[in-house]
């Protein structure tokens, strides 16, 4: 039979791990072609990159829908397991699992809404996908996936030890150029009693000017005294450059009042961190390359 579509892997998947066993996706890949009869030469077919199987891309994406909606999750990478909110839903003896099904959770609706275009909000009228160019949807897709990948960023980092993840947010800095050419530009603290300050950049070899970080692995949003805070450790350290980092939220307060101070500080949010993490290959790689060809004209002109 043909492969089913990436909606109609969702019940099979979460039917699949309801008995709460942590299973490689591999294995979820192996039961749907079981489970749906699908021929050896079917199992084969590939994307029209030819960089993956479709089969393996369609139980991907509807891995990927179902923790977004939290139905599920992965304890660690290429691993999925059922959660609590999945084994509600799968007892609960749903017809099918879609999109629909899943926009009932919020977690699902905060997903969807990172996919929608700024542009399509702010005007009335629609944008069909007809009139966009090739490269207008290859941009857009590549803009999806980038979306869900930041939020799988911000998943694993959100269960990283606090040293671990100071030690990110010095990476980082690192990756975007800054501490130049300095050998030990950036250290974590990672003590405790640090004084609200969690790592440091040097600008230069003597560590003249320097940069103080602020990182919070938070899943709340920061509260503005923190940040407070973080401007009172700059002043004892006789310093004018911060970054605050943090893996939720800042409130409209906090840029209000660093933007006030005769000190630079610059906020840093949850999404922000895990984007500048993508364009700076921090913890990611690249998974295939798609090439775009056009005709030679100076070949024929020869």
């Amino acid at each position: 039979m043909a492969i089913p579509d990436y909606e109609t892997l969702m019940l099979p998947i979460l039917k699949f791990l309801s008995d709460s066993k942590n299973r490689k996706t591999s294995e979820i890949v192996q039961h749907m072609i079981e489970e749906f009869n699908i021929s050896p030469e079917e199992a084969k077919e590939l994307i029209p990159s030819g960089r993956a199987k479709l089969i393996s891309n369609r139980v991907g994406w509807a891995c990927t829908y179902l923790r977004k909606a939290g139905l599920i999750e992965s304890p660690q990478r290429a691993y999925n397991q059922i959660t609590q909110v999945g084994l509600e839903a799968f007892k609960s003896k749903p017809q099918k699992i879609d999109t629909a099904f899943l926009s009932r959770y919020e977690r699902f609706q905060e997903f969807k809404e990172e996919h929608t275009e700024r542009s399509n909000r702010k005007s009335n009228n629609k944008i069909t996908i007809e009139e966009k160019t090739p490269e207008e949807i290859i941009g857009i897709q590549s803009q999806l996936i980038n979306n869900s990948l930041s939020r799988d960023l911000l998943d694993v980092i959100s269960t990283m030890e606090p040293t671990n993840f100071e030690q990110l947010v010095v990476d980082l800095l690192l990756a975007m150029g800054y501490g130049g050419t300095v050998d030990d530009a950036g250290s974590a603290i990672g003590q405790t009693n640090d004084g609200g300050i969690d790592g440091v950049i040097k600008e230069d070899i003597l560590g003249l000017d320097t940069i103080f970080i602020q990182a919070k692995r938070w899943k709340n949003t920061v509260p503005i005294k923190e940040v407070r805070d973080f401007a009172g450790a700059l002043l004892s350290k006789k310093s004018n450059k911060g970054v605050f980092i943090t893996t939720s939220t800042f409130p409209d307060r906090a840029y209000d009042f660093v933007s006030t101070i005769d000190r630079k500080i610059i906020l840093i949010d949850g999404k922000r961190l895990a984007n500048l993490m993508i364009k700076f290959n921090l913890g990611v790689g690249t998974k295939e390359v798609i090439e775009i060809k056009e005709i030679d004209t100076d070949y024929f002109t020869t």
